[in-house]
């Protein structure tokens, strides 16, 4: 499954519906957000089928990333079948990002 960019407005329909999304709330100026673009690339093509990745910059869609509490980017949520369950925040290697999605799968 490809990355899906997501908007304050699809946010609902791309994210709080069922199974897994992980967010990443990023921005294009952000360097940690630049380093972990790719580790999201390949997560999602190691385990797209099962966790669907999604992306929210936070200059353009500022009411999702209040509504979530964002303060420091990159944050990624996790959401399990409509819910944020799961919070990281900065560069986090793909390991990582295995271990945590690994308890909502």
């Amino acid at each position: 499954m490809a990355i899906v960019n997501v908007t304050d407005q699809s946010f609902t329909n791309e994210v709080e519906g069922s199974g897994t999304v992980l967010v990443d709330f990023w921005a294009p100026w952000c360097g940690p957000c630049k380093m972990i673009a790719p580790v999201l690339e390949e997560l999602d093509k190691e385990i797209g089928d099962s966790v669907k990745i999604a992306k929210v910059n936070v200059d353009d869609n500022p009411e999702s990333a209040s509504r979530f509490g964002v303060m420091s980017i990159p944050t990624l949520i996790v959401f399990k079948d409509g819910q944020p369950v799961d919070k990281v925040v900065g560069f986090q290697s793909k390991d990582a990002l295995k271990n945590v999605l690994s308890r909502y799968q």
